[in-house]
């Protein structure tokens, strides 16, 4: 059983056999290609406040209020107020914010209030997001508690 050797004129991995012209060894075929449209850039990524803000709004949450914190406290940059008109809607608002979190890369953003639905709290590092029903937000009224502590350079935008 002996190996019988390669017949003359193939190399190692050239499995088809192509004639040669001696002139064309330093010769480059190139392929024309079609040129594409360039890419329109993408806009710059929403911040995680605007975000926020987009989940309330497409969850139907009323008197949306931003608080800017900065340099104010270290908590956090913005506190966000909103209101739901019941328990399921609360939570649902609250599922939707999370969501556009982590949706955003946010993995870390802690939840708290969930399971009772009357005030959600969620820290998402920057930004606080508190979630009341309409009874609870107006006997806590963080709006003027932050406003009275803020003074007069404190801003409260709606």
């Amino acid at each position: 059983m002996g190996v019988l050797p390669d017949p003359p004129g193939r190399e190692l991995g050239n499995r088809s056999p192509r004639p040669e012209d001696p002139g064309d060894h330093n010769e480059v075929t190139t392929i024309p290609r079609a040129k594409s449209t360039p890419r329109p850039k993408a806009g710059p990524a929403p911040s995680l406040l605007e975000c926020i803000e987009q989940a309330l709004d497409d969850g139907k949450a009323e008197d949306v209020v931003v608080i800017d914190l900065q340099g104010k406290t270290s908590i956090a940059d913005q506190m966000v107020i909103a209101t739901g008109r019941s328990q399921r809607q609360v939570s649902a608002l609250a599922e939707r914010v999370q969501t556009a979190i982590r949706e955003r890369g946010h993995h870390r953003a802690s939840l708290e209030g969930m399971r009772q639905g009357d005030w959600v709290l969620i820290d998402a590092g920057d930004v606080i997001v508190h979630l009341f029903r309409p009874e609870v937000r107006s006997f806590y009224n963080l709006e003027k508690m932050w406003g009275a502590a803020l003074g007069e350079a404190g801003s409260a935008t709606s």
